[in-house]
């Protein structure tokens, strides 16, 4: 059964979408629905879906910015337009960013049919080209820095701790901060703090979300310390960063 995450702002449409799936008979499952591109975003850190059918417009991140994040994360996923405008520019765009499909609500079991069939085949040569792979692929040993950075990244943007990393890496704090320091030519607090700072830039550029909510999304309860350490980073402060983007 391969996996889908639904996005759309109206929870009947997801609704909708759900049951056409059903109806469709292909071996698929709605895994996840969430509202707009970030919350897809975020649900995407730490799980992962087959297909993501994505509405076109919706607030705080629309589906065209979901696509293109998709697309520089390098996420190997197979994503599906929908909309219900029509219009020109939007199929441009999906045809260009090379989406499976591009469906305009309400969408039909006959469409949606077609569009999962198409999918099937295409994942169905994904899995038959894995073997392969895996076979040219040696296994390699992670480092401890490479283990430290991969867990620092599974937490971001949320609080961390240079004890916390050095338990799950089984080193000494002091010997990790050392290492770290090192290999990665940059201490691990400023390490941390830049790309904490790097995900409120995402925010602030390709959201609507308030100052507020986004400190407290990089995990910062005070906004106004939230606000003096992204300007020690930036050299501006989030609100003349989202300005200056506009």
């Amino acid at each position: 059964m391969s996996s889908i995450l639904l996005v759309d702002d109206e929870r009947w449409v997801r609704t909708a979408l759900r049951k056409v799936i059903e109806r469709s008979g292909h071996p698929f499952q709605v895994v996840k629905e969430c509202s707009n591109g970030l919350e897809a975003l975020e649900w995407l850190e730490n799980n992962t879906a087959h297909v993501i059918m994505t509405d076109v417009k919706m607030p705080v991140m629309d589906g065209i910015t979901l696509v293109k994040q998709l697309q520089e994360r390098k996420q190997q996923t197979e994503v599906v337009m929908i909309s219900g405008y029509d219009d020109f520019p939007y199929l441009q765009f999906a045809l260009r960013a090379q989406v499976v499909d591009y469906l305009l609500k309400p969408v039909e079991v006959d469409d949606m049919s077609s569009c999962l069939e198409t999918i099937q085949g295409r994942l169905a040569k994904v899995d038959a080209a894995k073997p392969l792979a895996a076979a040219a692929d040696e296994d390699e040993q992670e480092s401890p820095i490479q283990q430290a950075v991969r867990y620092i990244h599974s937490v971001l943007p949320g609080d961390i701790t240079l004890q916390e990393v050095a338990a799950k890496v089984h080193l000494n704090p002091s010997y990790l901060s050392q290492l770290f320091k090192q290999q990665m030519k940059i201490n691990f607090i400023d390490y941390v703090l830049e790309h904490r700072m790097e995900k409120a830039k995402q925010f602030l550029s390709q959201t609507t979300l308030r100052v507020s909510e986004i400190a407290e999304r990089v995990g910062y309860s005070d906004l106004a310390y939230f606000s003096n350490a992204y300007k020690r980073i930036t050299g501006m402060t989030p609100s003349e960063y989202r300005k200056s983007r506009t």
